[in-house]
Formats: C-alpha cells, structure tokens, sequence
C-alpha cells in the first residue's frame, strides 16, 4: 500500500508523537474492508506508539484516531490516500498531542461551539480542494470535544454518495444536513457556525501604511514586497490563496518546473509570515473611500485606515448565465475536474469551452467519463495545438463547434443540456449527468464600481506604476487590466503596485 519512500518519510513524521493513539477500526471480510486494514497495519509496523483495536463503528470499512485515553472525534471513512495523505498525518500528530498551527483568536472561536456538531465530509482522492476542508474539521474536532468529523471517501462509498446526491467535493453535512459545498477555510467554516467576527475586534487596528484587500499570488507579492520595506502592512482575505488555489498542475513558473496551486499559495503564506504582516482572514470589503486617509470597509462594519492600498481581489470562474446553471451548481454543475471528476465515472458529461482550460479537462475527464461533450462557441477551438492533437486521438470525445448553450435542465440534479447551432439554428439536446464550465475568468470588482475607474469588463484601470485614478489607491493581478492572467505576472504587478505605492508615500 506504501511504497519505501513513503513509508521512511511517514515513519520520520510518526517520530513527531508526543503520546499513544489508537486506531478504533471498523472491518469486515470485503474488499475495501482488507484494503483499509492493510493500509492501518502498515503504519502500525512504523511506530510503537500506535495499536489497533477492532470497534463497531456508523459504517465499515472506518476507522477513528483516538488519544489512549479517549475520543478525538477525528474519523476516516475509506483510504486518507492521495491528497487525504497529508491529513492523514497531521491528524496522528494533533490527536497524539502537538497543536495545530492555527491562532489564538481561531482557538477560541472554535471552543465558542456549545452544541453538539458532528460533520460527515465527502472527498474524492484526486480532489486538491478537500484537504484544506478535511485538515480544519480534524482541527476543530482536537480542540472541541462536541465537535467531531468524519472523512468519506466517495469512491469506497458510492452507494451513499448516490443516494446523498453529492455531485460536487467536498460536500460536508452538519448533523444530518448539508451544510456547505466546495472549498471553504477554517475562519470560513466559523463563521457560519458561530457568526462573523464583529466589528468591535478590529477597532484597535492602527493605521497601516499598506493595507492589501485579496490573498492570491498578487495580493502575497505585494504584501512581501511592502513589509520588507520596513512599513506597517497589513491584508484583508477572504481566504489565502485565491483562484490559484483551483489550479492543479503548474509547469510555467520560472525556475520551478513543476508544482500545485495549493501548495504554491502555501509557500507564498509561509513566505509572508516571514514578516510581520497583519493577516486578516475570513474578511470580505464592501467599500473603499479616501478621506484623510484610505478608509476600506469590511462586510461587518469595520473601518480600516491605511495611508495607502492594494486591490488584489483576484478573479472567479465566469458563469455563462443560462437557465439551470445556478439551480444545479453542485448538483451536476462543475468547475473542477480534477475535484469532481471522479464523482462522473462512467457516465456522459459536458464541457463548455474551447480553450486551453476546457479541452485540458476534457483530456481529464475523457479518462473517467463514458463520454465527454465538448461545447464551444466559436467556429473553431482556442486551446494550445498540443492539447488539441491529444484530444483528437480520444475516441470518447466529441466536440460541437459553433455552439450556443441554451439551458441545462433536471429535476434534483443535471439530466441535460441543449445547444443551438449557431448557423442553422437547430436545438439539440443531449443527456449528460454532469457540465464542467469553463470559459475564463472574470474580476472580483462589483464591489469598487462607484469608486475606482473600470473598463468595459470590470478590470481595474492601472498605470504602469499600478495606480488607480484614486490618489493612494493601487490594484495588481487578474483584477487588473493588465495583457494577460498569469500567475506570475500577478506576482510582478503585486511587486509594482507595492514598489508603487511605497513610492507613493514617501512623495506625499
């Protein structure tokens, strides 16, 4: 089940324990049971810290990391394998006693769930999106003993996932109901539990010298590059990372051939707390004005003051507004296929788009899919020729040029999708389970229309300092006009506007 590399790298980790763990599992004589039963007696071989004893849990095969004397409330319900591995791990080290790297405020937010509150998280393997969601329920589930979670594979628990009508991972069920769908952070996953943070917890903040509003690779960029001039800095996120964190496989950033969204952005956040940089998470802005100073209101009231700013906000996946597309998101509706691909297997999907991002998910789903549509607009595909020389010798893909997608229908979930031929006008309708969409992206900045100038797509207007038309005000990345949406040229206009705005207070 492991092979040597991983097991001496888990063996050092397991080195880490503080205390005994058990492992509470649920098997039996089937398959999946053995697979589980394998994995667990393999890492029992590494550690003498670690025994197992066989239990009745809610499902089998399952198993639960409890301390020697009592219940974590952390439980995997299938193989932690894939990305899971790596929750796997942190949560043998938080339930044997090392604490989670997360903050004080956060600590207490958690121990403010007075009721009781049991997840049931479904994941799939290939999914980069869950662990983040996996590895902050395991969290709570440490610090709170009303709070417990429970990982599940979907692919060892089809059946379930089938009748649940998941559609979309990671999809969690608070006691019984489901309570979110998709990525979501730790101080997100709060918030609709316990309730925002109130403006009363940031009426201390001094004022900032750079205040960044957005958390992705521009956002990071300008952050490092403000603190290591020496000056207050400070960044509004609504979750660390951004669009980038949707990104499986990167392979054109300079210098390093190969790496994930996730753990790109991962380095990027160590790489800020190398300064000391006032994060704040979980926060959205609603407004910003120049007064005296740069004034940029959040969601819940609070007034932050900086000499200068940043607007980093990013950019979202852009939606093609035909009806059915909000009806059914997460319901057959996708925008991953490296997350929700595998809950597609052997059936009939749709990809809307012709560029490099949907014929590259195409090539992804031709692999678990029965058949793969694909849908473009215009008379021809965009995508890279390499991509569409690849998709050409995939015998499950069709491809409909001059396509206008009119609706997509179901009853509780995607059935089908109906196109008009752009030059003939003729509907045709064709049964898909599920319709990945992927046409580009579109900038956070419905937020900023009665204050910075925009172009006719909603880009921030900026000089080549990064300025906006608002003295003091700068923006960098996807949220920007700028030529093109790379991450790193998001990371070079982060570095500018920060340089820029640097600049821009030592003049005035």
């Amino acid at each position: 089940m492991l092979d040597n590399e991983t097991r001496a790298q888990l063996k050092q980790y397991l080195e880490l324990m503080e205390t005994d763990i058990i492992f509470s599992a649920s098997l039996a004589e089937d398959d999946n049971s053995k697979k589980v039963a394998e994995f667990l007696n393999e890492v029992l071989e590494l550690s003498d810290k670690i025994t197992l004893e066989k239990v009745s849990l809610e499902r089998t095969p399952s198993f639960e990391i409890n301390p020697a004397d009592g219940k974590s409330g952390i439980a995997f319900a299938g193989l932690p394998m894939g990305h899971e591995f790596t929750s796997f791990i942190l949560a043998l080290l938080q339930v044997s006693g090392r604490p989670p790297k997360v903050e004080l405020p956060i600590i207490d937010k958690i121990k403010e769930v007075t009721k009781s509150a049991h997840f049931e998280n479904y994941v799939s393997l290939t999914c980069h999106n869950c662990p983040d969601v996996v590895q902050a329920l395991n969290i709570m589930s440490v610090l709170n003993p009303r709070i417990s979670h429970t990982m599940i594979e979907g692919s060892m628990y089809q059946d379930e996932v089938d009748q649940k009508k998941v559609m979309a991972v990671p999809t969690v069920f608070l006691n019984g109901e489901e309570f979110s769908s998709g990525r979501m952070t730790i101080e997100q996953i709060l918030e609709k539990v316990v309730g925002p943070l109130s403006a009363d917890q940031f009426e201390n903040k001094d004022i900032f010298d750079v205040l960044v509003v957005g958390g992705g690779p521009a956002g990071g960029s300008a952050a490092i590059y403000a603190a290591r001039k020496g000056i207050k800095t400070g960044m509004v996120v609504d979750n660390f990372g951004g669009q980038v964190l949707e990104t499986l496989g990167i392979e054109n950033m300079i210098g390093t051939p190969y790496t994930e969204g996730p753990q790109l952005m991962h380095q990027v956040e160590e790489h800020v707390n190398q300064y000391e940089v006032d994060i704040m998470k979980g926060q959205r802005a609603k407004d910003i004005r120049r007064n005296e100073l740069i004034e940029v209101e959040l969601e819940n009231g609070a007034v932050l003051k900086s000499k200068t700013a940043i607007l980093a906000t990013g950019a979202r996946w852009r939606s093609i507004n035909v009806p059915g597309e909000k009806e059914f998101k997460n319901k057959g509706i996708a925008y991953c296929p490296h997350c929700d691909g595998p809950l597609f297997k052997g059936k009939d999907v749709a990809v809307i788009g012709g560029g490099n991002s949907g014929i590259e998910a195409a090539i992804d789903l031709a692999g678990l899919a029965k058949h793969v549509y694909v849908i473009e607009f215009l008379p021809e595909l965009k995508a890279d020729q390499v991509l569409q020389k690849k998709l050409a010798t995939l015998t499950n893909v069709t491809v409909v040029l001059n396509a206008a997608t009119k609706e997509i229908t179901g009853t509780d979930q995607v059935e089908a999708l109906t196109y008009v031929d752009r030059a003939t006008e003729k509907e045709t309708t064709i049964n898909v389970a599920g319709v990945f969409i992927l046409i580009g992206l579109m900038p956070n900045t419905e937020w900023l229309t009665d204050s910075v100038n925009l172009n006719s797509r909603g880009e921030i207007i900026v000089d080549r300092q990064g300025a906006t038309n608002i003295p003091g005000v700068f923006a960098a990345g996807d949220c920007t006009d700028s030529a093109y949406k790379q991450i790193i040229i998001s990371m070079g206009s982060g570095a500018t506007a920060a340089l820029g705005a640097f600049d821009y207070s030592i003049r005035n």
